[in-house]
């Protein structure tokens, strides 16, 4: 997921995709402790896609990206 297609979402939608990666970042944690993970490289992945989330949610916080927070109020 790009920071481009994250701040093309709402401000909700935001944050229910970022509830669902920690949800999933667990899910990988059970199954690397299990032996069951297959393709480890997309733990890193989505922990830099909650990484994105988090800064573009920070970004609006700060008054960076106007663009969002105008999306909030319409």
């Amino acid at each position: 997921m790009k920071a481009s297609e994250i701040r093309e979402k709402s401000h909700q939608d935001i944050l229910e995709e970022l509830e669902a990666c920690k949800r999933e970042l667990l899910n990988y944690r059970f199954q690397w402790q299990a032996g069951e993970i297959r393709n480890s490289a997309q733990y890193k992945q989505i922990r830099k896609d909650v990484a994105r989330l988090k800064t573009v949610l920070r970004e609006v916080e700060l008054g960076i990206n106007t663009d969002l927070t105008v999306k909030e109020k319409d």
